[in-house]
């Protein structure tokens, strides 16, 4: 694939699990209904005693019929499924948003789904630590509030030209997921001031996050139409992470706080999210970053991670995408024949300070 073969990044760790569970309390068995209040008739004076007539047996009161049990049994089963119990943990937080989709019934909302079965998947079916991990996400998506980041600007003698977004589009049915790519760049090659753009770690963080939002925007998951499985979801982002000319980083302490903190807040609050991650033209010293990687990330997403020491290269690697030619709508530096990454993405909001 790459002509760095080692593998060295992550994103989530498998299924990780989140919430409560939800009530797994099985209604109890309908009673077959008995005739109200069942009497023996009054018998009619006759000149002979006539025996009394008994009255007809009530039906069991426990014994339920064969459809009332299976209705029972059928709603107990959806109350306890996993995707059911990650849903009662979210509402057990006072915020209800993931990426853009505003929660509800798994059942009925296929964006709650999707975004439910990405916990569940990132944690290997561990219903406990899938729940763990969304009510964290919740609990930081309230704190954090990315959805406003998105709208924040950021000092232009920071971030200018470091991080946009692209998105491509096989135009015979751009509706489905699996006919548009979108991806995430991080020019780290275009830092000015390691001190000024990674100083401010808190900032930084924001900034980083900001853009991972634009790219969530792109997803567009709250009008997503096919759900998810275990082994089925279109519903990803393709990372590039540029580190042209950077000789520098492994000496800044700046820098690999902004690397940590950034790696542990992206494991634990967008899982499942990354399709492929391409770390292009990385310098040896960059092995630092890849060791804090293997620390917070799971060994599957790691797989998705291919170093590569000449970024024209990258071209090569979409051969497969629905996205015809996609390669070729890459930038020129990339081994494409597309426009400059600031003439054909977006990316956070900027100022002039």
């Amino acid at each position: 694939m790459s002509d760095v073969k080692d593998k060295v990044e992550p994103t989530v760790a498998g299924p990780a699990p989140v919430e409560p569970a939800a009530s797994s309390e099985t209604p109890a068995p309908i009673p077959a209904a008995a005739d109200p209040e069942t009497k023996a008739p009054a018998a009619e004076p006759t000149s002979a005693a006539a025996p009394a007539i008994a009255p007809e047996a009530a039906p069991p009161a426990d014994a339920a019929s064969p459809a009332a049990a299976a209705e029972t049994s059928e709603k107990t089963s959806e109350q306890t499924s996993p995707l059911a119990q990650l849903w009662a943990a979210a509402k057990t937080i006072n915020h209800p948003e993931i990426w853009g989709v505003t929660l509800a019934d798994p059942k009925i909302h296929i964006p709650s789904q999707i975004v439910l079965q990405k916990y569940l998947n990132a944690n290997d079916g561990d219903l406990a630590k899938a729940k763990e991990q969304l009510t964290k996400t919740l609990e930081w998506r309230a704190e954090t509030k990315p959805l406003e980041l998105v709208k924040k600007h950021f000092p232009k003698s920071k971030f200018d030209g470091l991080g946009f977004v692209t998105t491509y589009v096989n135009e015979t049915d751009p509706t489905d997921p699996e006919n548009k790519e979108i991806f995430t760049w991080n020019i780290y090659g275009g830092v000015k001031s390691i001190d000024e753009t990674f100083g401010d770690l808190a900032q930084f963080i924001e900034w980083r996050v900001s853009l991972m939002e634009l790219a969530l925007a792109e997803l567009n998951l709250s009008s997503a139409t096919k759900p998810v499985t275990a082994t089925y979801d279109p519903y990803k982002i393709i990372q590039v992470h540029d580190y042209k000319s950077i000789s520098f980083l492994r000496q800044s302490p700046h820098v690999k706080s902004a690397s940590a903190e950034t790696i542990k807040i992206f494991a634990q609050n967008y899982p499942e999210l990354l399709k492929e991650k391409f770390f292009v033209n990385v310098p040896a010293i960059m092995g630092f970053v890849y060791a804090f990687m293997k620390l917070f990330v799971a060994p599957k997403t790691i797989k998705k991670f291919h170093p590569m020491s000449n970024g024209g290269n990258l071209v090569h690697e979409f051969g497969e995408s629905k996205v015809g030619g996609l390669g070729d709508k890459l930038p020129a530096i990339y081994g494409g024949k597309g426009g400059e990454l600031k003439d054909q993405g977006t990316g956070p909001l900027l100022v002039d300070e």
